[in-house]
């Protein structure tokens, strides 16, 4: 791997731009995010995600085998390094406490359209909601339960929002997702048959009493509002979570994560596993 460029000031053009790609304008015109920290680049890269660039700090590193097993796939795959001082990285770093690991790479750009889903899929459509971290808790549950695709619906966020991408530990880039608008979201359910679960408090049933074993879709909607009524009336099952406490909703990224954990529990069951 060639000599990195070594950038030392913070007021560097290039560095000046890495902050940028903070802006959901910028990400949006340039077509590219960022992934900061090495567990999120590591996973990245695991999904065959391509760096554009590679911004290090050595100073900030922890285990430098690890580093090197980083700096190393990505200079297989053609990645351009850049070493940067503190006061640089620390600069174009957009959280605190940075481990020395910073990456340009492509946004995640797909429509429901171009998801390719298996028989008897499992997928979660989030509408609107507006909170990253959120969206990223959510990518995190959907990668461990094993969820086949994950829709924003009329998208507040976008994937490449880095706080996304850091809640969601990287796994933006290893679940399938897409972003639509809601009609599109709900006509595209309809033609791969699958039916669609709506969450919220306004129903006797309980997440409990419905099939999750075929293909099915969960709904959950923003944190304030909930979903829409377009999605209510569309819902094949409107379900709610038993809650007994005086509080009159959950998190939604924890609501989504039970609601996708009784999808695991029977789907098991139904399997004998």
């Amino acid at each position: 791997m060639p000599d990195p460029l070594v950038i030392t000031s913070p007021a560097n053009p290039r560095v000046k731009a890495l902050a940028g790609l903070r802006r959901r304008r910028t990400r949006d015109a340039e077509r590219r995010t960022l992934v900061e920290g090495y567990e999120e680049l590591d996973l990245a890269l695991s999904a065959g995600v391509v760096p554009e660039a590679l911004y290090v700090c050595p100073e900030l590193m922890g285990d430098r085998a690890r580093a090197s097993d980083v700096l190393e796939r990505a200079g297989r795959l053609g990645t351009e390094l850049v070493e940067l001082s503190r006061a640089a990285f620390e600069k174009a770093a957009y959280r605190e406490g940075p481990d020395g690991f910073l990456a340009v790479v492509p946004t995640v750009d797909r429509r429901c359209a171009d998801l390719d889903l298996p028989a008897d899929p499992l997928v979660l459509v989030c509408q609107s909601v507006e909170k990253p971290g959120n969206l990223g808790a959510m990518l995190r549950t959907a990668d461990a339960a094993g969820v086949d695709a994950v829709v924003a619906a009329d998208p507040v966020t976008d994937w490449g929002n880095p706080n996304t991408v850091r809640a969601s530990k990287g796994t933006v880039f290893a679940v399938p997702v897409a972003s639509d608008n809601t009609a599109t979201t709900l006509a595209w359910l309809r033609a791969h048959g699958i039916p669609l679960v709506a969450a919220t408090p306004d129903t006797e049933t309980e997440h409990t009493a419905v099939d999750w074993t075929g293909a099915v879709a969960v709904a959950v909607g923003t944190e304030k509002e909930g979903l829409t009524r377009e999605v209510l009336d569309a819902a094949d099952h409107r379900v709610r979570i038993p809650m007994v406490g005086r509080a009159d909703s959950l998190n939604v990224s924890t609501s989504a994560a039970i609601l996708l954990y009784e999808a695991v529990r029977q789907r098991r069951d139904r399997g004998g596993s």
